[in-house]
């Protein structure tokens, strides 16, 4: 804990961090192709998941912060412009492909030391399958006719080449060129991008630098667990980057009221600056996997709220549904609501509403307005 902290109000907190998410002003990226590019670069990463009761998860997030939002978007952004690619955060993601130069050093490290799920691939055979792929064109799992094995986890595949297609995405050789629902087309990473030479790696210090500056742009107010959410690796060279910055004058060492124990640091203009008045609140309904929620730890220190992700708790012991989701409104959560989308009638079905505050006509409105928007957006 810093010698000299500053202590922040729980209210300013969450300004803080909502004006860093964006999720404080209507439409702040614009529309289109480039708006998911612009996103993409603010938040760092948008999380991947395959979930279909509603939108899936990736397309969520990026319509809380695009109200325009198309799915093609998307698309043109990976497919056509390339300015997002996929790659694993602290899951898989979309992140910027101006950032591709942070993930070549894992690359590297997992070609170096493959998981164990990976032993025993025949380089040979995975040679054969850059060749086929340099030869005849990007190539998804269903355009490979192959003898089917078991599985050996239930989320594997019966097909031995999705092994190969892994392991050319984890190492680099291999990018994910289309997505056609979420059947993954791979090319070769040198094509795709249109390189002539891989971007080279960063060093840990660098990498470090690039963490700390993503989580300031996207959470305002940051701690080191914040910082390296899923990848407790980096933690070492995120407190030497932190050190560095306060003794420079970048940082200042902040906590909330109530919480001293819970070391935080921020840009010392957010000090000064005044909070933007607001007239209404603005009302998001939020992904499990949103980067303001998929944090539970700092979600529950900001906001007081402890989100249950249920879809893979029986029945009879979940409180909030199968895929709740928080309602946002102003800077407070207060409902969260177990949404399913009925696609061959095009209505979104609740299931569970569940509130975390007094109920109040005016918030019931507010909130039945933000559902007419998201299930229209569901339909699109």
């Amino acid at each position: 804990m810093p010698d000299h902290s500053f202590a922040i109000s729980p209210a300013r907190a969450r300004e803080i961090w909502l004006h860093a998410q964006r999720l404080d002003v209507a439409a702040p990226f614009g529309e289109g192709p480039e708006a998911v590019r612009l996103a993409a670069e603010h938040l760092g990463y948008i999380q991947i998941d395959t979930i279909n009761v509603i939108e899936r998860a990736h397309h969520h997030i990026l319509y809380s912060r695009i109200p325009a939002y198309s799915r093609a978007d998307l698309d043109l952004a990976q497919s056509l412009d390339k300015s997002v690619f996929e790659y694993w955060t602290h899951a898989l993601a979309y992140v910027p492909s101006s950032a591709y130069r942070m993930y070549v050093s894992a690359m590297d490290r997992f070609r170096a030391e493959p998981s164990p799920s990976f032993a025993g691939l025949d380089a040979n055979d995975y040679s054969a399958l850059l060749r086929r792929i340099r030869d005849g064109g990007p190539l998804s799992i269903r355009d490979i006719d192959e003898a089917l094995v078991e599985k050996n986890h239930p989320w594997g595949s019966r097909k031995p080449s999705r092994r190969a297609l892994r392991y050319g995405f984890f190492t680099g050789d291999l990018t994910v060129s289309k997505r056609t629902g979420m059947v993954k087309s791979y090319d070769l990473s040198s094509r795709h991008f249109g390189w002539r030479r891989r971007p080279r790696p960063v060093n840990d210090a660098q990498l470090a630098d690039y963490l700390l500056r993503r989580a300031l742009q996207s959470q305002g107010m940051v701690s080191v667990e914040s910082i390296c959410y899923g990848n407790a690796q980096h933690k070492a060279p995120i407190r030497l980057a932190i050190e560095s910055a306060v003794k420079r004058g970048r940082l200042a060492p902040v906590h909330i009221e109530g919480s001293p124990k819970a070391p935080h640091w921020i840009e010392p203009a957010w000090l000064e600056r005044q909070p933007d008045p607001r007239s209404a609140p603005l009302v998001h309904i939020l992904s499990p996997f949103d980067p303001l929620v998929i944090q539970r730890k700092r979600l529950q220190l900001f906001f007081g709220y402890e989100h249950r992700f249920e879809a893979y708790v029986p029945a009879a012991k979940r409180q909030l549904g199968y895929f709740a989701l928080p309602v946002l409104a102003g800077d407070e959560i207060v409902a969260a609501i177990d949404l399913k989308m009925d696609r061959p009638s095009g209505k979104l079905l609740v299931r569970q509403w569940t509130w975390m505050v007094e109920q109040r006509p005016e918030l019931q409105l507010l909130i039945d307005e933000a559902l007419g928007r998201f299930e229209r957006f569901q339909q699109g």
